[in-house]
């Protein structure tokens, strides 16, 4: 391990708020366990790729310990479709690992880069929630690294620790290792359907009366669009093709996985490349190039689920003061949480090119597992946009009012008061984390800025 104690300042995603922190780098499962046991009063949390969009992986006056070194993957069982991999490893790492055997992530987010421990702790979704769950739903055992020593745990073998875990931001242990089961596919290409939808109703309507004749499921709505057309969208559904649709040319590397860098952001610009005439214009410009209604067009895994890693650095375009995520959830029946939300960003004109509509369906029992069955929304929104703080505590009182929450691994400014309202299981939680580490040594500046363990509370 490098135990020079190196500081170093972090931010998440958004690039905002930095703290400065000792940098610990595990390279062997010991090493975390001497880390453990040698922490300053501020404690330790694990950190992976840093697409935490807020603080979950920040410790300011801390230590973080950076696990990419630990990102061996083990042998996969090709019967069982299951492989042990230890946590530093990516979703990237695995799919091009693995892609080209047969087997797919059983869940990705919008990212291939996210660390397969941040994935648990996050307990990440992705297009196919409404059919396939959250991503610890395939987690079948963790190798968790506590101040109290090493566990295994499992959905039966300390039940609580493990779905604590799960969703648990990092703050029971440190995951060092998995088991995770694997979805078997004969390509790496997606069959997708495309429709554009005029308003915001007109796009929940389509998600709900079809959805579920669909793997993955996602919308990108225009919020800078007004009157009739608020909230229009292009809807994106579709399943892994099979052998039998490909092309001649396709079917000799069927399983090829080799995605590209297409494009790299220019250095910070003072204000941004993110402003309402460049957003407005994009999202001009990507509603009317979708079709109408297309069926059965093929494209890549990677332009399927994860455009935007084409583009390296894009979270530069938001400018020095960066940007957040806000990422809500809330019970079908309570729709008219979406639409107020959509139409308060869209008459503050907010410049977003990046805002996701999808449906949930059934959530894990983590305690602090984000997804329930209804709606997601996500917006990225500028950070210096006026008047952004007193808008986003409007629409988390009326989130916890429908029985809501935000995602705790996009957040970087929910106030703690909110947080019991928006995880109702937040007491149980608590009684779990504190014997798993009942001196407070996992500590994060989300934990702090929410209150969240016996350490901060």
């Amino acid at each position: 391990m490098d135990d020079g104690g190196r500081q170093v300042a972090l931010t998440g995603w958004g690039r905002t708020a930095p703290t400065v922190a000792t940098l610990a780098e595990p390279a062997t499962p010991a090493d975390v366990d001497a880390m453990l046991e040698t922490v300053s009063q501020r404690g330790v949390i694990a950190r992976g790729l840093g697409r935490s969009y807020g603080d979950a992986a920040q410790n300011g006056g801390g230590t973080v310990a950076l696990m990419t070194g630990l990102d061996a993957i083990g042998e996969l069982d090709q019967a069982m479709g299951r492989v042990r991999v230890q946590a530093g490893a990516s979703l990237d790492d695995l799919m091009r690992a693995l892609l080209p055997r047969g087997w797919f992530v059983p869940v990705s987010p919008g990212t291939r880069h996210v660390t397969v421990g941040g994935a648990v702790a996050a307990d990440i979704h992705g297009k196919n929630h409404h059919r396939d769950g959250s991503f610890t739903r395939y987690v079948d055992d963790i190798d968790l690294h506590t101040p109290l020593g090493r566990m295994s745990v499992a959905p039966d073998r300390d039940p609580e620790a493990f779905w604590a875990t799960a969703g648990g931001m990092g703050l029971t242990g440190v995951i060092a290792e998995v088991s995770l089961r694997l979805l078997p596919v004969e390509t790496a290409t997606m069959r997708v359907d495309t429709d554009r939808a005029a308003n915001l109703d007109s796009l929940m309507t389509m998600m709900e009366e079809g959805d579920g004749g669909y793997r993955y499921s996602v919308a990108w709505i225009d919020c800078m669009a007004r009157g009739a057309g608020m909230g229009r969208g292009v809807l994106a559904r579709g399943d892994h093709a099979t052998l039998d649709e490909l092309g001649s040319a396709a079917r000799r590397s069927p399983l090829r996985f080799a995605p590209l860098t297409l494009l790299k952001t220019p250095p910070l610009v003072p204000g941004g490349l993110v402003n309402q005439l460049t957003i407005a214009a994009f999202n001009e410009a990507w509603f009317r190039k979708a079709p109408k209604r297309q069926r059965g067009h093929l494209e890549s895994i990677a332009a399927f689920f994860h455009p935007l890693d084409g583009v390296a650095g894009w979270n530069r375009m938001y400018g020095p003061r960066g940007f957040l995520q806000y990422q809500l959830a809330v019970p079908f029946g309570a729709e008219e949480v979406i639409r107020h939300s959509v139409a308060t960003f869209s008459a503050a004109g907010t410049p977003s090119f990046l805002a996701v509509l999808k449906r949930f369906g059934e959530g894990t029992p983590g305690h602090l597992s984000f997804p329930q069955p209804g709606w997601t929304l996500a917006l990225d929104i500028p950070a210096a946009l006026p008047g952004l703080a007193a808008r986003l505590n409007d629409l988390d009182e009326k989130v916890a009012e429908a029985g809501g929450r935000v995602y705790l691994a996009k957040d970087s400014r929910l106030q703690p008061d909110m947080l019991a309202a928006m995880y109702p299981r937040l007491d149980e939680w608590r009684e779990v984390q504190a014997r798993l580490d009942p001196q407070g040594v996992l500590q994060s500046d989300l934990s702090r800025r929410l209150r969240l363990t016996s350490a901060t509370h």
